[in-house]
């Protein structure tokens, strides 16, 4: 899933320099049709995911995320040779809050990459998408609780839907849905901590660092799997072992796409986009796995995507009211 948290700019063209320089209105277009299509190109990944997983059985949830981890800093350890960013890295890894920051968000993705891999791999990946669908929700409700927000009343409003809908899918799964809960809460988190670093990493350096971390980690799990019997690694064929080291290429490539999207799209944008990963999700689990949807659980869907309308209804309101408002200072201004 989306490994990151978005950061709106204006488009921009940049000199040879590196430096953003005005844009006419030609690169202007230009530039946001790029970033809706590598948006649109992420999600789509993200979103894909789940059959990647289930291509990948029986791999089991642990040795897939060791393997995604470990593939992952190669990948990354290619990418910053290729681009000579291995003194951005250094400067990362020195930074004691910047490496606190990624190692805390570093151990945050694990637990969502092993949740998520676990419910797709079980048959749960109806569950999965709604954790992504409830993650929007789970951001507003942290910025209350960590950071003091004070939310407006359709924001409120949303939160409340978004309590009932927990309650009634509580009621049709007869247990707390506890890996879209981990989902949401477990990214909602990593994301409030990769705001704190803000953008003093880029995407490439930031997952390089939090897959250095998981690593050793990672590798453990694979020698253990492999000693006791229990790898796939090797032994479900040649096409098993390239799918598993692709895991670096898989991983990568939609955080890139993301990156190059946020820095082109504003915030909003970025906003709508995000629910393409689960909207997908929720259809390869409906479509293609035939998981089962009783009617408690469709009025559960249903009440959580009225508590996503109600957001993002205030979420454009929002938007262009803040539009108006710089356009008549500026009008004053001038």
């Amino acid at each position: 899933m989306p490994e990151g948290t978005p950061v709106a700019t204006s488009p921009t063209s940049r000199s040879t320099a590196g430096d953003a320089v005005p844009a006419g209105p030609k690169a202007v277009a230009k530039e946001s049709t790029a970033g809706l299509l590598f948006g649109i190109g992420a999600y789509v990944l993200w979103g894909m995911l789940p059959l990647y997983f289930y291509i990948l059985m029986p791999a089991g949830a642990v040795e897939i995320v060791a393997n995604r981890v470990v593939w992952s800093l190669l990948f990354c350890a290619l990418l910053i040779t290729v681009t000579r960013s291995w003194g951005v890295l250094a400067v990362a890894l020195r930074d004691r809050r910047v490496f606190g920051s990624l190692a805390l968000a570093a151990f945050l993705i694990a637990i969502n990459w092993l949740t998520y891999t676990y419910g797709v791999t079980t048959g749960q990946a109806v569950e999965t998408s709604l954790g992504y669908f409830i993650n929007p929700l789970v951001s507003v409700l942290l910025g209350v609780l960590v950071l003091k927000e004070r939310l407006r009343p359709l924001q409120w409003t949303a939160v409340g839907v978004g309590f009932v809908a927990v309650g009634v899918l509580t009621y049709s799964y007869g247990k707390l849905p506890w890996i879209a809960l981990t989902l949401a809460f477990s990214f909602g988190l990593y994301g409030f901590v990769k705001n704190r670093v803000g953008s003093r990493v880029d995407a490439i350096t930031s997952l390089s660092v939090e897959t250095m971390v998981l690593a050793p980690l990672a590798a453990v799990a694979m020698v253990v799997l492999a000693a006791s019997g229990s790898s796939t690694l090797t032994s479900q064929g040649a096409g098993h072992f390239w799918l598993l080291l692709a895991s670096g290429v898989i991983t990568a490539v939609p955080l890139l796409f993301f990156g190059a999207s946020a820095r082109r799209l504003p915030m909003t944008t970025i906003g709508l986009l995000q629910y393409f990963a689960p909207v997908l999700q929720f259809l390869v689990a409906l479509l293609m796995f035939r998981e089962a949807m009783t009617a408690e659980r469709w009025i559960g869907f249903g009440v959580v995507w009225l508590a996503l309308l109600l957001l993002t209804v205030d979420m454009l309101r929002t938007t262009r009211r803040n539009s108006l408002a710089r356009k008549a200072a500026l009008r004053q201004a001038a």
